[in-house]
């Protein structure tokens, strides 16, 4: 009888280790990319500022730390500009609160009804004065957008009454009554917000606030005419990009992912306008992005300026940033500052993982508007925000 030997396959004992060898290069790859992705290794800094050395800007960042202190994001993911950008724009904020307003309905001379939404005070401002927050927010947004109602609460408690402008179109409930809605740069409603919070409280001085495309509407509406400075303490402008005609070049490009952003935003706006198939005329895109731009107007503003930018914002292109760099160095009245972090409209602070509530932007904000706030209380007679440390001197000559 015949026996045969079963064929037996062994195994080479450097397989396993090779195959522990791939797992640990997987590992390590997705590790790098958390890493990349998360820019974990990215260091935490104070905001980098551009400012001249007037006694006012000495005053404002001496008495406004969130300008002169680091600012710490959330440790795992708060050092990426797209998770700070897409949690604003999903979510809004951590914990939004319900501040109480009035709605307001102003008609404008071409048949269009401006709304906008004003919340009175909380309490007395630190100064016993009366000061009225005029704000306007980001594209397509309006006062029941999480960010603002966060922000709008946190400046009620220090004393600001609070009038927020709903663009044009924004509010799904409200009709259009005439062929257009916002656009890039139209400051009508805004105006027509502003001559109402003149007119109903003549005791008032202003603060003007705007976020991203509302911050060029404010710096633009400030720099068309001198008189629209009038009773304005100061102005400040969170993450807008100052040229509508750079940045959409900038849109194109694929680095940040900047043109899958620009494809978001054009879907957004497609669904606004397909609701209520109405906008601006203008006779070619350039002359469109030209007219509407605060980059030909805000050198005219002279009252206290706040710029502020994310250097990791992927919606604003570094490139756009020469424009309040180099304004704040030549201009006294203007304060330019540029976070390491925050993407657009973000600026989450917290610990590891969990965001606080209030965001550094709340903060620095209200921070700014107290200071400026303080200096106008206390300042000799002859001086007032926007003028030269000198004025006095000036003045006796």
């Amino acid at each position: 009888m015949n026996t045969h030997k079963s064929d037996v396959h062994t195994i080479s004992p450097e397989l396993p280790a090779m195959f522990d060898g791939m797992k640990l290069a997987a590992v390590a790859t997705v590790l790098y990319i958390i890493v990349r992705c998360l820019n974990l290794k990215s260091p935490t800094a104070p905001p980098d500022l551009t400012y001249q050395d007037t006694a006012l800007n000495r005053f404002l960042l001496k008495s406004c730390p969130q300008l002169t202190k680091e600012y710490i994001p959330p440790l795992l993911w708060g050092k990426s500009g797209h998770l700070q950008t897409a949690l604003y724009g999903k979510l809004g904020r951590v914990y939004s609160p319900h501040p109480s307003g009035i709605r307001k309905y102003l008609p404008m001379q071409d048949g269009a009804t401006a709304t906008f939404d004003l919340f009175e005070p909380q309490g007395d401002h630190r100064t016993g004065g009366d000061i009225t927050m005029v704000i306007c927010p980001g594209i397509g947004n309006h006062s029941e957008k999480h960010y603002i109602r966060t922000f709008v609460d946190h400046a009620q408690k220090d004393g600001y009454r609070c009038a927020v402008l709903n663009h044009l179109g924004a509010l799904p409930n409200i009709e259009l009554t005439s062929p257009r809605m916002f656009t890039y740069g139209c400051t009508w409603e805004f105006a027509s917000m502003v001559g109402y919070i003149k007119r109903t409280y003549p005791q008032t001085q202003l603060i003007a606030v705007g976020f991203s495309l509302g911050g060029n509407i404010v710096c633009k509406f400030l720099g068309e005419n001198r008189m629209n400075q009038e009773r304005v303490l100061c102005c400040v402008s969170v993450c807008q990009g100052y040229s509508a005609l750079r940045a959409q070049e900038t849109f194109l490009q694929w680095d940040q992912f900047r043109r899958f952003y620009n494809f978001l935003m054009a879907d957004n706006m497609k669904k606004i306008i397909l609701s209520h198939r109405k906008f601006h005329g203008h006779s070619s895109l350039k002359e469109y992005y030209e007219k509407e731009s605060c980059v030909h107007y805000i050198h005219n503003v002279n009252v206290p300026l706040l710029l502020v930018n994310s250097a990791d914002d992927p919606l604003v292109h570094g490139s756009l940033l020469t424009i309040p760099r180099t304004l704040a160095a030549k201009k006294s009245n203007v304060i330019f500052a540029l976070t390491l972090h925050g993407g657009h409209l973000g600026f989450f602070e917290g610990a590891v993982l969990f965001p606080q509530p209030l965001t550094w932007m709340d903060k620095v904000i209200v921070g700014y508007a107290n200071a400026l706030c303080q200096w106008e209380k206390q300042k000799p007679p002859c001086q007032s925000g926007h003028l030269s440390e000198n004025s006095c001197t000036e003045g006796k000559a």
